[in-house]
């Protein structure tokens, strides 16, 4: 266990915030209650740096969510986009500006950290949380929180912000509610200078053959990451996509330095985003965009606002009132980011069973380009695509109207069937009553 500017005499004291995971959600929410100048601790239960699986594409709303100062630990910037539909129709648009940054999250994360601490977050690192109790003989009074770590260790605080990843145990005590699982398998590949040169600003996506998924090439100076990612439930086709994607490319022959995977999990439209004085952000609220599965600009975001309104939790004197200032946090992460995953989740149920609209689009519609580019540099969304779009409005309009319809057609046929069901449970009801009858009226006649 590593501890950074504390000591042994302070673990008894009651922190106004603490933040459980120091990835983008939870550094994030951990600057953002220390430049008020609360007293912070960051707890991780990893060593840091620590490698993360993830893309690590830094599009416009990430870049705009970070600390002042903060100077991006780019590897790459992206002027180019191949895509190809599993494979196939290729091709590459390019942009005079850069589009998006490409990040290794270990870097990325160990300074959002170094950001937190500047601010006046004290981090301790190698520490598992087991639970958080808001009731009981660990908690001294109802303005505060224990956190309970592995070991017995009891931490106090006034408000507690989850951002422990898409497994969070402070997700469990909150009791977020999920509705999109996906898995997502990734390789980090060295390569040789000559293939990183043929990569150098140039990203790959790939529309693949399992409803919902696709694939990526990033390149990061010397290694490409390849990922692909789809619904769980389709391990061994996704593994086998990722296989057939990398032999695709040319790039089997070269050994992966690292080989991963991990679950994306995606919220449920009335999932709670806090109970108590406890709120949770990024993954560890299942915040994400559940098309692509972008999850880094949300981690940032929710993670700002999870730390901001800690501090007014922080402050609250009793129940009511913070279970006032819970609920503007919630309301102030549905009015943005939950605008966006609504239209993100109509993008998906579209592209699950037409892929190839979208490729068609972004290959050879110039407004879908100019939309793609927009929003990977932060001057629009998702939500700003349909609003200010009539044609993408109009086929997310049909797209609802259709599943309306398909939802309305299943009831109709799950009725006719249960209705079906109970006639035939009443005639075969009518037929033992009578064999019952025959049969009782065949004894008599035999008495």
């Amino acid at each position: 266990m590593s501890s950074e500017n504390s000591s042994a005499d302070d673990v008894r004291q009651v922190w106004d915030v603490v933040v459980v995971g120091a990835g983008p959600a939870g550094a994030s929410a951990a600057y953002a209650a220390a430049v008020a100048g609360r007293r912070v601790l960051l707890l991780e239960k990893a060593e840091l740096p620590r490698y993360k699986t993830c893309g690590g594409g830094i599009i416009g709303p990430s870049r705009d969510s970070l600390p002042p100062g903060f100077d991006l630990p780019f590897r790459d910037r992206v002027y180019a986009v191949t895509f190809s539909n599993n494979g196939r129709f290729t091709r590459t648009r390019r942009s005079r500006k850069m589009l998006f940054g490409l990040i290794n999250r270990p870097e990325f994360d160990q300074q959002l950290v170094e950001h937190a601490q500047k601010a006046g977050a004290e981090l301790r690192t190698g520490v598992t949380v087991q639970r958080v109790e808001q009731h009981g003989s660990a908690v001294p009074d109802r303005r505060t929180v224990a956190v309970v770590l592995q070991g017995g260790e009891t931490v106090l605080a006034r408000a507690v912000v989850g951002a422990d990843g898409s497994a969070s145990r402070i997700g469990a005590h909150v009791g977020v509610k999920l509705d999109q699982v996906d898995l997502g398998l990734e390789a980090e590949i060295p390569v040789p200078e000559t293939v990183a040169e043929d990569w150098q600003g140039r990203v790959l996506i790939d529309w693949g053959p399992i409803p919902g998924s696709y694939g990526w090439v990033f390149p990061k100076g010397d290694t490409l990451t390849v990922g692909v990612i789809s619904a769980r439930g389709e391990g061994a086709a996704t593994k086998r996509y990722l296989e057939e994607f990398i032999g695709r490319l040319g790039l089997a022959g070269f050994e992966p330095a690292i080989s991963s995977g991990h679950l994306t999990r995606c919220r449920a439209d009335d999932s709670p985003l806090s109970r108590g004085r406890v709120l949770v952000c990024g993954d560890a609220a299942g915040l994400l965009e559940p098309w692509t599965r972008e999850g880094i600009s949300f981690a940032l975001r929710s993670g700002r606002l999870a730390g901001e309104w800690a501090v007014r939790i922080a402050e609250a004197n009793d129940a009511v009132d913070a279970r006032r200032q819970a609920l503007n946090y919630a309301f102030a992460v549905k009015a943005g980011l939950g605008v966006e995953m609504s239209v993100g989740k109509r993008m998906l149920a579209l592209f699950e069973k037409r892929p190839g609209i979208f490729h068609a689009a972004l290959t050879g519609f110039r407004p879908a380009w100019r939309a793609f580019t927009d929003i990977t540099r932060g001057s629009s969304s998702l939500g700003e695509l349909v609003r200010s779009h009539p044609m993408a409005q109009r086929g997310l309009n049909a797209l609802d109207r259709r599943q309306a319809e398909a939802e309305r057609r299943e009831a109709e046929a799950e009725r006719r069937e249960a209705e079906a069901g109970a006639a035939a449970e009443r005639r075969d009801a009518g037929a033992e009553r009578r064999e019952a009858d025959a049969e009782s009226g065949g004894g008599r006649g035999e008495g």
